[in-house]
C-alpha cells in the first residue's frame, strides 16, 4: 500500500543539494528502480529506508557513480553527474555498510591518505585525522594498525574518514554498527550539529527506533518506488501507526513476523 508520494521540499530548486527525476534502473528484466522522483535541501537528515531489494543501494551508488545504465535525471549541487565528470565527489562523504579497508596501514596513515585523495594537505589531513580519532577515544590507537582494531574502532575510522574532507553530501548506511553505547550518543549528536550547519545527510539503517529518532524526513523505498516521503510525525498521521516499525510493515505489506518468529522458535524447540 501507497501511504504518501514523492513530494517536493518548499525550498527553491536552486537551493537543491540533490535533484532525481525519474530515475529508472534495471538488472535483467527486473526494474530495481522505477521512476523514483527525490528532491533533498541543506540541513536535512533523511532516514532512508526499505526493504532488502527495495532499491536503496543502487539509488546511493547511483549518486556517487558507482553505477552507469540508469535513466532519468540526477543533479548533485545543481549539475547533471552524468554530464559533469568526478568534481563534485569532492562534496560527498561516504560510509558504506561493508567496506575494504587498507588493514596493513595504522589510522593514522589510512586516515592522512584519504585525506589527501580529497585534496587536503598532508598536515591539515593528520591533525584533522588525531581531533576526529581523540573524539571518538582512539588517540591512543593512531598508530597501530587496522588489522588489529574490533569491528566498532575501524567503523570510527571510517566515519572518521567520510567527514575528514568536510562533505556537503553525507551518506551512511548502518553507521551505527559495532559502535558502543556513549559512541553512538556521539554520533547522534554530531549528525544533528552538521545538519545545523547545512550538511545534507542520507541515513540508512534497519534499525527503525533510530531512523525514527534522528531524522528530520524519512523517505520509504518499497517495490522501485518511494512509498512515504515526510517528516515521521506526518507519515504517522496519514498512517494512523504508532511507530517507525509499524509504519514500515504497514507500507511494505509486512504482517507476518509473528508467525515466522513463532515457527523459527518451534523449529529450535524441537527434540
Amino acid at each position: 500500500m501507497e501511504l504518501a508520494k514523492a513530494r517536493p521540499h518548499p525550498d527553491a530548486q536552486s537551493d537543491m543539494i540533490l535533484d532525481i527525476r525519474d530515475l529508472r534502473m534495471k538488472y535483467d528484466d527486473r526494474y530495481v528502480l522505477n521512476g523514483i522522483d527525490l528532491q533533498a535541501a541543506p540541513g536535512q537528515i533523511i532516514g532512508y529506508i526499505g526493504p532488502n531489494g527495495a532499491g536503496k543501494s543502487t539509488t546511493i551508488k547511483i549518486m556517487l557513480g558507482l553505477v552507469q545504465g540508469y535513466t532519468g535525471e540526477v543533479r548533485l549541487f545543481g549539475e547533471d553527474i552524468a554530464r559533469n565528470g568526478h568534481e563534485y565527489k569532492r562534496r560527498i562523504g561516504y560510509v558504506p555498510e561493508t567496506a575494504e579497508m587498507y588493514d596493513s596501514l595504522t589510522a593514522r596513515e589510512y586516515l592522512t591518505f584519504t585525506g589527501e585523495l580529497y585534496g587536503l594537505a598532508p598536515a591539515l589531513a593528520e591533525s584533522k585525522a588525531e581531533t576526529l580519532m581523540d573524539g571518538f577515544g582512539l588517540s591512543h590507537a593512531m598508530d597501530a594498525r587496522i588489522a588489529s582494531y574490533s569491528k566498532g574502532m575501524k567503523q570510527k575510522v571510517l566515519l572518521s574518514s567520510c567527514l575528514l574532507h568536510d562533505p556537503d553530501l553525507i551518506f551512511l548506511d548502518e553507521p551505527l554498527s559495532g559502535l558502543d553505547a556513549n559512541s553512538v550518543m556521539v554520533v547522534k549528536e554530531l549528525l544533528e550539529l552538521l545538519a545545523g550547519r547545512g550538511k545534507t545527510i542520507f541515513y540508512s539503517s534497519h534499525i527503525m527506533d533510530v531512523v525514527e529518532k534522528i531524522s528530520s524526513r524519512i523517505v520509504l523505498l518499497s517495490g522501485g518506488r518511494v512509498a512515504a516521503d515526510g517528516s515521521f510525525e506526518e507519515l504517522r498521521a496519514r498512517g494512523g501507526e504508532k511507530s517507525l516499525e509499524e509504519l514500515f510493515n504497514q507500507l511494505t505489506d509486512f504482517h507476518e513476523h509473528r508467525k515466522i518468529a513463532e515457527r523459527l522458535a518451534d523449529a529450535v524447540g524441537e527434540r
